[in-house]
């Protein structure tokens, strides 16, 4: 058998998966609490001060350590979870472990105030990016007064309420009222991953199972959303709506939706008809994205100013032909062979299957939630694109455009 589950000490449940003959092990531990930031930014500025120092190493001492086992190590701010990850030579898991026990038990957050310019002064850097804003602004609109509205705007705009304070209360809540659940991949042996996970991370808090306090977002109207960007030369279009999540019985279709219009690169709808045919788009395509409470469907282009009204019409008559008009079985067909042939693709290393079992986990959908999901993509007929197509690509959507 290549594959276990099994819980520490700590209730923290535990998925492995033996790839033999791979060099690397990789491990993510994903810890999901019940509560929504305190403030717009806080998990953000938690998660990088990780890196920043614990009681036992310095800053120096981690980037140091790090690069002479040749460890990738990483900490970030999911919008469901806080993610921590690694990816290890196998004879260094050893110590990999150590690293991050050291790291989730021990951080200090003594770097607060740097920290805290220097997440500043990178947002303010990657919303100069005419695309990055546009997106920032679509999400601000979508989810307004909702957390997972918290954009890197947002965050701006509250950068001077965020404390040490609220970061060591939310590290504080984070450890001891969470989910935890940990993924590892690779070259391993299941006995020995247990006992080396129990003796570093046993002894943290409890993992409970958690009922989110964070509320399902609701799209009662439609919204529209300008930017004036003097110094662009291209408008940026993006129009969105709310759609099913994962545990939903519309996802397969979604998914097969967002391959047809959007996603499939030079042979999705949205490329031929108004790249290829219109000569509108620098650059056309869909996207889906699914978080724990809710999940949305945008359609983005990067075009010429001029060509804003007609970029908007040409997004209502793409919309208008695939729910009007069924997908041709041909079509079909080829959407599933790019999925699953686009999932197989992605999912070949250890890094990233460890990624997706510890995002399943802490979902509550079920480690083996890909394999079903690829048989129930199978079975998406034309007339569930339809019927998810008229369902979500309604009149309630989010238009964000950034233009000169």
């Amino acid at each position: 058998m290549d594959q276990k589950i099994f819980k520490l000490e700590n209730n923290t449940e535990v998925f492995c998966k033996k790839n033999p003959n791979t060099p690397r092990i990789a491990l993510c531990f994903n810890i999901k609490s019940s509560k929504a930031e305190i403030t717009p930014g806080v998990e953000g500025i938690m998660a990088r001060l990780f890196m920043q120092g614990t009681k036992n190493r310095s800053a120096e001492d981690i980037a140091n350590e790090l690069d002479s086992y040749a460890i990738e190590f990483s900490t970030d701010s999911r919008p469901d979870y806080i993610r921590l990850k690694f990816l290890c030579l196998n004879e260094d898991f050893d110590k990999a472990l150590e690293i991050m026990a050291d790291i989730i038990k021990n951080s200090t957050f003594e770097d607060f105030d740097k920290e805290l310019v220097k997440m500043e002064g990178e947002i303010i850097a990657e919303l100069d990016s005419p695309r990055a804003k546009v997106i920032d602004n679509y999400y601000a609109n979508l989810f307004k007064n909702h957390p997972y509205g918290n954009t890197n705007t947002k965050i701006l705009d509250n950068i001077k309420n965020i404390t040490k304070t609220a970061v060591l209360d939310t590290y504080n809540s984070l450890i001891n009222s969470s989910k935890k659940v940990i993924s590892v991949v690779g070259d391993i042996d299941f006995d020995t991953v247990e006992r080396k996970l129990n003796e570093y991370l046993g002894g943290l808090p409890d993992s409970k199972e958690i009922t989110s306090s964070i509320p399902i977002p609701v799209l009662t109207q439609a919204e529209y959303a300008e930017i004036i960007k003097p110094d662009a030369n291209q408008a940026h279009i993006i129009k969105g709506w709310l759609a099913g999540t994962s545990t939903s019985e519309d996802y397969p279709a979604l998914l097969l939706l967002n391959v047809i219009l959007g996603a499939s690169g030079l042979s999705s709808r949205l490329f031929l008809e108004l790249r290829d045919k219109k000569g509108l788009a620098y650059v056309v395509r869909s996207s889906y994205e699914t978080f724990a409470q809710a999940a949305d469907f945008y359609i983005y282009i990067a075009t010429e100013p001029k060509n804003i009204n007609v970029s908007l019409d040409g997004f209502k008559e793409e919309i208008e032909k695939i729910k009007k008009y069924k997908v041709s079985e041909e079509e079909l067909e080829n959407a599933k062979i790019n999925m699953l042939g686009k999932w197989a693709f992605t999912q070949e290393t250890n890094n990233n299957q460890a990624i997706l079992y510890a995002n399943y986990g802490i979902q509550g959908l079920g480690f083996d939630f890909n394999d079903r999901a690829k048989e129930k993509i199978k079975t998406v007929t034309a007339e569930d694109v339809q019927r998810c197509a008229n369902k979500y690509l309604n009149d309630t959507s989010v238009v964000s455009i950034l233009k000169p």
